[in-house]
């Protein structure tokens, strides 16, 4: 038996009308909109040093392993850009302020900035960033379940990229072997 939809939407039409100052944020958003915030902050931070880091391994990579490594480091850079923005956004659709001062990024990141001192130490610092990002991702959607579905859906495509980064970098370190090749 099939299970018909059914709402009031005279009801809903009446409450669009009412706290319209909140934009997207309506009677149906179920959690707690400033914990979403600041968490979304954390993730905005996190995704800000990878970023950074992912920047510095660009620039700093050497030899022809590293030519090959620095062009993915500079795709993940610019993807987690990308995922800055989302969340940035959401942050203030979400009637917040993404937090962009660089004074506390790194408490409220959850990965930290690492830079590496071989070819081999900086992809392994941003295989274990990459592993942080999915573990805690994954935490953040199940926190979210359905109280926030627009977010969790965010956190969801931010955490399948970062599941790809994972293992681009997993298979950089194989292709490189056991390389230490010093850095700049």
């Amino acid at each position: 038996m099939e299970k018909a939809f059914k709402t009031d939407i005279e009801k809903i039409r009446r409450r669009a009308r009412q706290h319209m100052e909140r934009g997207a944020v309506t009677d149906a958003y179920r959690a707690d909109r400033e914990s979403v915030i600041s968490v979304l902050n954390e993730v905005l931070a996190t995704e800000i040093v990878c970023v950074l880091r992912y920047l510095n391994h660009y620039h700093m990579a050497a030899g022809t392993k590293g030519k090959a490594a620095a062009a993915e480091f500079l795709e993940h850079s610019d993807q987690e850009r990308q995922h800055a923005d989302w969340v940035a956004h959401r942050i203030t659709q979400l009637g917040g302020t993404p937090n962009f001062n660089p004074r506390g990024i790194e408490t409220r990141a959850h990965a930290e900035y690492a830079e590496g001192d071989t070819l081999r130490a900086m992809i392994e610092e941003d295989l274990i960033a990459e592993r942080i990002a999915i573990e805690t991702y994954s935490e953040v959607v199940r926190w979210l379940g359905d109280d926030d579905t627009t977010t969790r859906t965010l956190v969801e495509r931010i955490l399948a990229q970062e599941e790809e980064h994972a293992d681009d970098m997993l298979n950089l370190l194989a292709d490189i072997g056991a390389s230490e090749d010093p850095v700049h």
